[in-house]
């Protein structure tokens, strides 16, 4: 059962009290004010329940991703930083690799250092290893 309200109350005590003075001419127009009067406050508790549903789903939103979740559903998701970055560290290393790959093992190395680099960015881009998914989302702890 829901608490009275004691403004809504006022309000019917009032509608009645005009009722009663006015007589049964002004019946319907009180009426439909009262019951403006009622549907206002439900929108009212309306809005303000939608309000607070909406503000809890944003901060849930938050949390999830102050946590560091929310990784599992598009591939190559992360923020452009940390792809840029990885793009860049990548790069740098493949000068001395590529140079070591040539110098022992000419062209065949130099194919093999760049299989293994663009190897490396592709599992990035495509979100990580399926076995290290759950890993990355709970910050990186092990059992």
């Amino acid at each position: 059962m829901m608490a009275r309200d004691p403004d809504l109350k006022k309000d019917l005590d009032a509608t009645v009290q005009a009722r009663k003075e006015l007589g049964a001419e002004y019946e319907s127009e009180l009426i439909d004010s009262f019951l403006e009067k009622v549907e206002h406050r439900i929108e009212q508790k309306l809005d303000a329940s939608a309000d607070r549903q909406v503000r809890r789903h944003l901060a849930e939103r938050r949390m999830e991703a102050a946590r560091g979740g929310g990784r599992e559903g598009a591939a190559g998701t992360g923020s452009f930083g940390e792809r840029f970055g990885f793009a860049a560290v990548s790069l740098v290393l493949a000068v001395p690799l590529s140079a070591i790959g040539a110098v022992n093992a000419h062209l065949p190395g130099l194919l093999v250092t760049w299989a293994g680099i663009v190897g490396v960015n592709a599992v990035h881009a495509a979100g990580g290893l399926p076995w290290g998914a759950g890993d990355r989302r709970r910050g990186g702890e092990r059992d």
